[in-house]
């Protein structure tokens, strides 16, 4: 896939806001601090598309992106920021739910997690909470020029096992500094997309 054209469709926090459920999204979902700002900067190949805030935690929006004229990228608040206060987590809480339970354009949810790291609770929570509904399977390893390729093949290992990851689900070390791993993450979303052009022919038939 090569992503053409890029714009920001709405910014909001609130369901009746949201763009028309007329075409498939592909959500981004990811600690505050876990780069998906200059990810999604670096698929759109649009350096301002999504701003990088300075700090984490302060983005409380669902921002949606139509991308080709296709599709949508949506980009999430990010969770897990210590310094974010209780009742702006729970905001956070209802605002997901209402997303994921409600968007029947979404197909799939790539999870941003920190390559350096183990996956935290909040992280293994949220890939529960995604395979639960039927939204896993596609998780990006970011900041991959901060460790060496030895350090990469052991930690995306422990990515794989602390996420209860199958063996066929994409697991893709990105690094948006020094530009790879995107071409990889792109095919990614073109094949998501086409299995749900395929599905969606049965279901209808279901119905």
């Amino acid at each position: 896939m090569r992503i053409k054209t890029a714009e920001i469709q709405a910014v909001t926090g609130r369901r009746d806001q949201y763009p028309p459920d007329t075409m498939k999204e592909i959500a981004f979902a990811g600690r505050s601090n876990v780069g998906k700002s200059s990810l999604l900067n670096l698929l759109t190949g649009r350096k301002k598309l999504a701003k990088v805030s300075g700090s984490p935690g302060k983005t409380r929006t669902i921002n949606f992106y139509l991308i080709n004229n296709e599709f949508r990228i949506v980009d999430l608040p990010g969770y897990g920021y210590a310094k974010v206060a209780k009742t702006m987590s729970e905001d956070w809480g209802r605002m997901m739910d209402e997303y994921f339970q409600h968007r029947e354009g979404l197909v799939k949810v790539c999870q941003l997690v920190d390559i350096r790291h183990e996956p935290s609770k909040l992280d293994i929570q949220m890939y529960e909470y995604l395979k639960a509904n039927g939204l896993d399977g596609l998780v990006v390893a970011t900041k991959a020029d901060k460790i060496s390729r030895n350090e990469m093949q052991r930690n995306l290992a422990r990515i794989r096992k602390s996420l209860g990851m199958r063996k066929d689900d994409y697991l893709i070390p990105v690094s948006a500094l020094k530009k790879t791993g995107h071409e990889e993450l792109l095919q990614a979303m073109e094949d998501v997309l086409a299995a749900a052009d395929e599905a969606a022919p049965a279901e209808q038939s279901d119905s």
